[in-house]
């Protein structure tokens, strides 16, 4: 259930707002002045809210700009333009002037949340696909978007070749991969190098992370292939 938060110090109108956004299905907070307004907003976190300007103590115009990612919507009798232009660019989402026609209301409210739902779906998907660009093992982390390596934090420079051997391994941590399994994986990235520079490029990419790792992240295993090394505190 959405909650909406209703600032406004006129108790006629904060009611009627109340029973018909709870009659279509919202939850409602409530605060009759700027200052009670933060407070509320301190402890909750609405999913929109409904501005009024005109408050006691704290005006409507100094609680706008301390609102961060709620939705907010002026509901003022202020009808100047500049007075609209001024809060749309000082954090207000929407403006709608007293008095007003209350199915005109429910769909701006409908419109801010479908609008921040989406945005919070998109928010969401990107992180997600961020994630999923991510391979670690212990403190060594591959960014297959930014085709990076890094240890601790520190950024590990390598070749294509060196790159290319490394995601394969950490892709499968737990596994010995064979050299032919890696020269035919990698084969399209970095079709020059064959068996035998294979081991030199290994030796340098352990080398490499070594020195900034302080410790060895692959290992050999004799007569098979290469493999990640599981290092026990």
């Amino acid at each position: 259930m959405k909650t909406i938060a209703i600032i406004d110090d006129d108790i006629h109108i904060g009611n009627m707002l109340e029973e018909v956004l709870r009659r279509e299905g919202y939850n409602c907070l409530r605060a009759y002045s700027g200052t009670e307004a933060l407070y509320l907003l301190s402890e909750n976190k609405p999913d929109l809210i409904l501005l009024d300007l005109m408050l006691p103590g704290l005006a409507g115009e100094e609680v706008l700009p301390q609102i961060t990612g709620i939705p907010v919507i002026v509901v003022s009798a202020k009808v100047g333009i500049d007075d609209k232009v001024h809060l749309l660019m000082n954090g207000a989402c929407d403006y709608i002037t007293k008095p007003f026609d209350i199915k005109e209301l429910l769909a701006r409210i409908a419109v801010q949340l479908r609008m921040s739902s989406g945005a919070s779906l998109s928010s969401k998907a990107k992180n997600s696909d961020s994630a999923q660009n991510i391979i670690s093992f212990n403190d060594l982390t591959l960014n297959t978007s930014l085709r990076s390596v890094s240890v601790s934090e520190d950024e590990v420079k390598l070749t294509q070749t060196e790159y290319a051997i490394l995601k394969l391994l950490m892709q499968n941590p737990s596994q010995v991969i064979t050299k032919s399994f890696i020269l035919d994986q990698i084969s399209t990235d970095t079709p020059d190098c064959t068996e035998n520079s294979l081991k030199v490029h290994i030796s340098n990419l352990r080398r490499k992370l070594k020195n900034i790792g302080g410790k060895d992240y692959i290992e050999a295993v004799w007569g098979i292939g290469f493999k990640m090394r599981e290092n026990k505190s």
